[in-house]
């Protein structure tokens, strides 16, 4: 592609999807992972590469190019095998329309190929330099930080917080905390990830990873947006924290849960007004990010600044809603 011809965001993410997945196939032999990586939407990894692409100016060579392919692919891996946990722990039986893993292959089978999956994709880091492996261990610490913050909610936490519905209440607070480390941290390494493999060093790193946080907690609560709109709020939108409630809630204190059930059904329009309001704080911090006189100017750079608006208005486009 010529240097002064604009890019267009869908035909990079279309043409960067066509490359990832012709390196998926070469790089993954277990079938099974294969299948289990199928259908999935690759943003983590296309943002990695848009990271990439953005510090490189479009000037990578070749092997360059496949090598960051090669990285994206091990993101791709580790966000994989943490959904196959997440619907085991969540107990979900479908996952992108189908049955989850689990439920075709059972527990034990869905637990061991998920760390296989993270095992690839540590390998594949070791070999991108101890940068990157370093990276790839420090995200899913971190992940499972917020998965565990998840599981051991205590329900303590929120039991003052029957007055206020608010995001600075206690249980958006504790929600925050766990998308932050669950969801953005992830969508934060991929794109520090793509830089890394660019070479890039310095602030530029600190920027893009901040750039990827800020997408990721939109793109969470976006997502969970969705599931307001759609009738799921109870289940979905305070991600599985009142699911959890609902397991530790016993005897004389099942109260609590039903009130802050019906709490939040009366609350739904304030909390829907509250999540764009966030969601699009979040975008505009990605803007800003995306702007740095630190970036070098490229057609990239101008896709990494539509992006944040481009991703999250593609996931509420299902409620007609835009930001």
């Amino acid at each position: 592609m010529m240097k002064d011809q604009p890019l267009a965001l869908d035909d990079f993410f279309e043409s960067t999807k066509g490359d990832l997945e012709k390196k998926i196939a070469t790089t993954i032999t277990d079938k099974k992972i294969i299948l289990i990586l199928n259908h999935g939407k690759r943003l983590r990894p296309l943002l990695a590469h848009l990271s990439f692409k953005v510090c490189t100016g479009g000037k990578e060579t070749p092997y360059q190019y496949q090598k960051a392919l090669e990285g994206a692919v091990a993101i791709e891996l580790a966000h994989t095998a943490s959904l196959v946990h997440d619907d085991i722990i969540d107990k979900d039986k479908e996952r992108r329309g189908k049955p989850a893993f689990y439920i075709k292959e059972g527990i034990p089978n869905a637990l061991l190929l998920g760390h296989r999956m993270l095992a690839i994709g540590f390998n594949i880091a070791l070999n991108h330099g101890d940068e990157s492996a370093k990276l790839y261990i420090d995200t899913w610490n971190e992940i499972l930080s917020g998965e565990l913050k998840e599981v051991n909610f205590n329900k303590k936490e929120i039991k003052n917080n029957s007055h206020e519905i608010s995001i600075k209440s206690k249980i958006f607070t504790e929600y925050n905390k766990i998308i932050n480390m669950k969801t953005a941290s992830l969508f934060s390494s991929a794109c520090k990830a793509g830089a890394i493999e660019a070479e890039a060093s310095g602030e530029i790193l600190t920027i893009l990873a901040n750039y990827g946080r800020e997408i990721g907690l939109a793109y969470q609560l976006a997502d969970d947006l969705v599931d307001l709109e759609n009738g799921e709020m109870l289940d979905s939108v305070i991600v599985p924290l009142l699911n959890r409630l609902e397991n530790k809630t016993v005897n004389n204190n099942s109260f609590k849960l039903r009130a802050i059930r019906k709490k939040l059904a009366k609350n739904s329009s304030k909390i829907k007004q509250m999540y764009i309001g966030e969601i699009k704080r979040h975008v505009k911090k990605a803007e800003k990010l995306s702007k740095s006189e630190k970036i070098p100017p490229s057609s990239y750079k101008d896709l990494l600044i539509e992006a944040p608006v481009y991703i999250i208005n593609k996931m509420l486009r299902e409620i007609k809603i835009a930001i």
